[in-house]
């Protein structure tokens, strides 16, 4: 049974507008990624009684940071007071980063179509390149671990990947899961519900 968590995925970057893969890239937010982050801030200080009562813990990449730092502001609190866990990263796309999938589909015919067959499992090429079931593996550890009420800033893929380990979605569902990057998702007991 885990305790209360909020978590938000990072505001849109640049690359997200352009259906970039950023995987660990390190982007930045845009303007419409930082008015969600603060629009973010807001929502969860009216679902948080006591946000002192909260963990806060994001990514260590730069916009699940500056994520973080916005929703704090807008809370009103210390926007550098929270910490990060490199385990909370997003899934590792290889050589793929940096690439939309017409780029890639132009470069390596076929590419597509081979993720599709089994999204979940497939492991792009590269060096440190991951599936969603390895960053499952590397994520679960830091959810099972969870003792206290939360606030997290993480990334589509981990959300993602929660949605299989805590409701057992099914892996290809859980895979092509839309993530929003403008909505806080509430993780309570064994269920999660966008807000």
């Amino acid at each position: 049974m885990y305790p209360l968590v909020y978590i938000a995925r990072h505001g849109q970057t640049a690359w997200n507008a352009e259906y970039r893969l950023q995987g660990q890239a390190d982007t930045d937010l845009n303007a419409h990624g930082r008015a969600q982050a603060t629009r973010n801030g807001h929502r969860l200080a009216e679902l948080l009684g006591n946000p002192w009562d909260f963990d806060f813990v994001a990514s260590p990449m730069k916009r699940t940071r500056e994520t973080m730092e916005r929703v704090r502001a807008a809370m009103k609190l210390d926007p550098e007071a929270y910490r990060t866990d490199p385990r909370l990263v997003e899934v590792n796309f290889g050589d793929w980063q940096g690439f939309t999938f017409p780029e890639l589909e132009a470069r390596y015919p076929g590419a597509s179509r081979t993720r599709a067959l089994d999204k979940w499992n497939f492991q792009p090429p590269g060096h440190a390149a991951e599936s969603y079931q390895m960053l499952l593996e590397r994520v679960k550890p830091w959810f099972d671990a969870l003792t206290r009420q939360t606030v997290c800033v993480t990334h589509g893929g981990v959300i993602r990947t929660l949605f299989r380990l805590v409701e057992g979605v099914p892996e290809q569902d859980a895979a092509n899961l839309e993530v929003p990057q403008d909505r806080i998702l509430r993780l309570q007991g064994q269920r999660l519900e966008w807000l």
